[in-house]
């Protein structure tokens, strides 16, 4: 029997099929892998035990060789690799993340792929599919133009995949380092990512000829114009995102998306806090000792509001929905107004001497509070 139990360690029977024999490694190779389990030593050692039982028992010879001699198998089938006993499994602590693998040869794409959803070619597919760059723009619009929304022309300068070469700069062969993959491995081992190529970039592709509209770059100036859409709502310092507007992908890449950034104007009269409006109203003495009804201008126009008897300036008084649209749900702020008693600098005779008796007949003293 063998020292160590390659079944019990991927946690099959002996007479496990390959298929359930794969599924297991499968399950535990994701749960154990170092890129999962990050300085986690005993994870690494678990993940090296199941990868070599997986590596035996995967394969029909090496299997039967095991199970006839256990341990000894190896070298009983030191014939069948390359300097390696048994077709030569290494776990090593090689590589510029700690670890690589080297399978002595066979076909683990489909764990791969199964493990970490990408295959081998997969750098050279994501650097293929470049998407276009993100940008964000600054868009002025008015106080009026925020609340009720408002349509606007944005003119975007910007770089743009060449159409002459499709962004690759020119004409393209496959790299010699590489080999098209895209990727330089280190360490070997199916399990090692590698990293993208120093040559190519990742790109499996380097140029044989430069691209006289681009001069190599892949890029040209652009001038482009579209018509935005600017939500009844919409705050300073909104951002309105306009999908696929950005700047355009290389080959099939998609393209990115356009930021507007909202910068809302002041207005004259109305400043804005939230969803909420707020405005300073003038109104003269007998008004607001005696009570009155003004007009006051609103953004859906001007209304009636009610001046109680003995409004005091620097009072606030509310109207209610009267405010700003909500940008996401329904309704509105309130408008706030404050009240501000103006008093007249140019009485006539008559006005003075009405004040001065109203004054004689009133001894109230609105400091008497003051303890200074």
């Amino acid at each position: 029997m063998p020292g160590r139990d390659y079944y019990q360690i991927l946690g099959v029977d002996r007479g496990a099929d390959k298929k359930a024999i794969k599924s297991a490694y499968r399950k535990l190779a994701r749960k154990c892998h170092p890129d999962v389990n990050p300085n986690d030593k005993r994870a690494e050692t678990r993940f090296k035990e199941i990868s070599e039982a997986y590596h035996v028992l995967g394969d029909a010879e090496k299997r039967k060789l095991y199970d006839q001699f256990g341990d000894n198998w190896s070298r009983v089938g030191a014939g069948a690799g390359a300097g390696q006993p048994g077709g030569g499994f290494t776990a090593n602590a090689g590589g510029p993340e700690g670890f690589s693998y080297d399978f002595g040869g066979g076909d683990f794409s489909d764990v791969f792929e199964t493990l970490f959803g990408q295959s081998r070619r997969a750098g050279r597919t994501r650097a293929t599919l470049n998407k276009g760059q993100d940008i964000e723009h600054e868009i002025a619009v008015t106080l009026d133009e925020a609340l009720s929304g408002t349509t606007k022309r944005v003119q975007l300068s910007l770089r743009e995949p060449c159409q002459s070469c499709h962004g690759v700069g020119g004409r393209t062969q496959t790299c010699g380092a590489c080999g098209g993959s895209g990727m330089q491995k280190q360490g070997g081992g199916i399990f090692n990512l590698g990293s993208p190529c120093p040559r190519c970039h990742g790109q499996g592709e380097t140029l044989s000829d430069t691209c006289g509209a681009c001069h190599g770059s892949g890029s040209v100036d652009s001038t482009r114009k579209l018509d935005v859409n600017v939500p009844a709502g919409v705050k300073d310092g909104s951002r309105i995102r306009v999908g696929g507007q950005g700047g355009s992908g290389a080959g099939n890449g998609a393209s990115g998306d356009l930021y507007l950034r909202v910068r809302v104007e002041k207005d004259a009269f109305f400043e804005r806090r939230g969803d909420d409006l707020h405005c300073e109203l003038p109104i003269s003495f007998p008004e607001a000792a005696l009570g009155a009804e003004v007009q006051v201008p609103t953004k859906k126009g001007r209304v009636n509001m009610k001046i109680p008897a003995g409004t005091q300036s620097g009072q606030t008084l509310r109207l209610s929905g009267l405010g700003a649209p909500h940008l996401r749900g329904n309704g509105h702020g309130d408008q706030y107004v404050k009240i501000k008693i103006v008093v007249p600098n140019d009485l006539t005779e008559e006005e003075r001497f009405l004040i001065k008796e109203m004054a004689s007949k009133r001894t109230e003293n609105p400091r008497s509070h003051l303890k200074v």
